[in-house]
């Protein structure tokens, strides 16, 4: 279907289900009268022509219903970038370089935010347009997240707003095959000696019964919970920096790192762990499958998000029973948990708590809380009152303050893709088909806006919650980029990886660890640590 054939359709759902984009219903002896007023703002040229960046799991059509319901509502024609998220940065590398730039312009990663403002490619955003076009935005920040309201700044003016995810508050979990706890009699680790233990009863003792020894205790992402265990945390597609002594500190590079390879090393040398960990547990596809979990290869994991593990019946949730509404039932298997039981289904899984090093320290990996930028793009501020109109479409599709209108921005048309599940109006029930479409809001052109950090009350993180995975949690103390981070983070982060990976392996004896150290200073490392600590005593300590 064409743009203008979908007009009307739009135009009348729009009317019908949304209100006019007030979030009041239309009186129907009105609504003809309504729709004749949006059928002549939709035959009138847009006023701006609106290239948009957002996350993607699929394709937004071009005549994505609800795509053309913002169009309509505000009088734009909205440019929607199909970049896939996996390989977002690739192909906007590709558009910047033929000269285009996005007029809402997401930076998926927040480091990269100073290299594009260097670029020139970023509008500067006057903080007082900010706060009078995006006042809702806004407001979620200031009352939930105040500490990084200015971390959109450069030089003081600001460049971009923080895209701060509340969940991000449940660290990565730490996941243990139960049948395999239970088969051969082990309890829940606590401690890193009791982790020890379990991990060689893992590899040596045939856990899957099969008679063959062809099982380890850990791969790569598990590691991440040894080092925990010495107050750090190494393998990332980042550097992790940690607070010590008032100053910011390079976790690969501290001292208790040598312990914590000690222990590696002599797991690898004995067979514990799994001789693939070098490419990692994900061999392709959605990146936070953990395929050497999955295939029985290894017991123990810590890799994906906390909804990645979710098994049948872990809590109930909200479904559409066809006849009076929503009604609870216990939810399905997902990602991880539901690859592992479709491949073996006596498998079981349990999660354990991050186990304690020789100083009582523990902890596993958790996302940085800010996730990530929204910008606008530097030709945008060209068009006078457009730079305003982009703010002002941003804050409604983020943070519509009408509930019906707001779940209906982010999930599509009421009756048709979503209800409530309760007169409360808390919790959405997406309707089949939909339930069962993976990324169904892309297809839709819905969820057009950036996440504002309110924390959701669903039956997820209240499961999440009581697993205590907001505790113990490792996050990286820097979490924007500097100039000699950009320059030379990626060379450093390879840099540490090699290094860590010879001296697991025993390519490399550990006594050179501070000699890897002096490499890794010598390499741009004292510079980024010099201006991490400067911004960190600028702008985090206070």
């Amino acid at each position: 279907m064409k743009k203008k054939e979908l007009r009307r359709f739009t135009i009348l759902f729009a009317v019908a289900v949304l209100g006019l984009g007030s979030g009041c219903g239309t009186p129907p002896g009105n609504l003809s009268a309504a729709v004749d007023i949006q059928e002549k703002k939709a035959s009138v040229t847009p006023q701006y022509k609106i290239s948009w960046t957002m996350h993607q799991n699929l394709p937004v059509p071009e005549d994505a219903e609800m795509v053309r319901y913002v169009e309509d509502k505000f009088h734009v024609d909205l440019d929607v970038w199909n970049l896939e998220n996996n390989k977002y940065e690739a192909l906007l590398d590709i558009q910047l370089a033929q000269g285009a730039i996005p007029d809402l312009f997401r930076i998926r990663q927040p480091q990269d935010l100073l290299k594009y403002q260097q670029q020139g490619l970023l509008a500067e955003i006057p903080e007082d347009k900010l706060i009078k076009y995006a006042p809702y935005i806004m407001k979620a920040i200031r009352e939930h997240a105040p500490a990084y309201r200015d971390y959109g700044k450069i030089d003081g003016k600001y460049y971009a707003i923080p895209v701060v995810n509340p969940t991000n508050i449940y660290r990565i979990p730490v996941v243990y095959r139960k049948d395999w706890l239970d088969k051969l009699g082990l309890p829940m680790p606590e401690t890193l000696s009791d982790f020890e233990k379990v991990i060689y009863a893992f590899a040596n003792e045939d856990p899957d019964g099969n008679g063959i020894k062809d099982t380890y205790g850990l791969s790569l992402e598990g590691m991440n919970v040894v080092f925990g265990a010495f107050g750090q945390i190494v393998f990332a597609d980042q550097i992790y920096f940690g607070r010590k002594d008032g100053n910011l500190v390079i976790g690969a590079l501290e001292p208790e790192m040598k312990e914590a390879l000690q222990y590696l090393r002599k797991w690898y040398l004995d067979g514990i762990i799994d001789p693939e960990f070098i490419t990692g547990e994900n061999k392709g596809g959605y990146k936070h499958l953990s395929h050497a979990f999955i295939n029985g290869r290894i017991g123990m994991t810590s890799m994906g998000n906390y909804y990645h593990w979710i098994q049948d019946g872990d809590y109930s949730a909200w479904t559409y029973d066809g006849h009076s509404g929503g009604k609870e039932t216990p939810v399905e298997a997902a990602y991880n948990a539901k690859e592992l039981t479709a491949k073996n289904p006596q498998a079981r899984i349990v999660f354990g708590q991050p186990f304690s090093g020789p100083d009582g320290k523990r902890g596993s990996k958790a996302y940085d809380m800010l996730m990530s930028f929204t910008a606008i793009g530097a030709d945008a501020a060209k068009e006078p009152g457009k730079l305003e109109t982009i703010l002002q479409i941003l804050d409604d599709v983020s943070a519509n303050p009408d509930p019906e209108e707001d779940a209906s921005l982010k999930y599509g048309v009421k009756g048709k893709h979503w209800v409530w599940a309760e007169p409360a109006k808390e919790d959405v029930i997406v309707l089949p088909p939909y339930d069962r479409m993976f990324s169904y809001q892309n297809t839709i052109g819905a969820n057009l806006g950036m996440t504002i950090p309110v924390m959701p009350t669903t039956r997820r993180e209240q499961w999440a919650k009581a697993l205590g995975l907001d505790r113990d949690g490792v996050y990286n103390a820097l979490e924007v980029a500097t100039p000699s981070l950009i320059k030379d983070g990626p060379e450093l982060i390879k840099l540490r990886n090699k290094a860590y990976i010879s001296f697991i392996t025993g390519d490399r004896p550990l006594e050179e660890f501070d000699d890897f150290v002096q490499e890794f200073m010598a390499a741009g490392g004292t510079e980024v640590l010099r201006e991490a600590n400067a911004w960190y005593h600028q702008h985090a300590v206070k």
